[in-house]
């Protein structure tokens, strides 16, 4: 079949059957073996954060989850760091506030005997505190 130049007609592209995947190949689209995982690497990052700064940790391990679900491929280190990063997030918060509430029920103590004592220069519990 030629058009009416002269030139045969060749079917667009997409009207060829899609060729099978060679011999071997991993199903699913997953990346072959040796080939880079997307977000793999920052989600190593994000394990390795995820002890010292949790909320960047877990928001790095979020987006290298995403990615590396994109690409349908699992990123366990990405997982750890979420997983990582929330435990000691939650535990630093708890600890926060009971550091906070001891500074809070001291700095009351310390008020309380200083309205007792009267104002002026006084010794509490062997230090010497201005109470004004």
């Amino acid at each position: 079949m030629t058009d009416p130049s002269g030139t045969p007609y060749t079917p667009p592209p997409s009207a060829y059957p899609a060729a099978p995947p060679p011999a071997g190949a991993p199903a699913g689209g997953a990346p072959e073996p040796g080939a880079a995982v997307p977000g793999k690497t920052l989600g190593i990052v994000a394990l390795i954060l995820a002890f010292f700064v949790q909320l960047i940790a877990l928001i790095l391990g979020i987006i290298a989850l995403v990615q590396s679900r994109k690409a349908g491929v699992k990123n366990t280190p990405a997982v750890w760091a979420i997983i990582i990063s929330i435990v000691l997030g939650i535990v630093g918060i708890i600890v926060a506030v009971i550091l906070i509430g001891g500074l809070i029920a001291a700095g009351t103590d310390l008020y309380n005997q200083c309205l007792e004592m009267g104002g002026g220069t006084q010794m509490i519990d062997g230090v010497t505190v201005t109470c004004g």
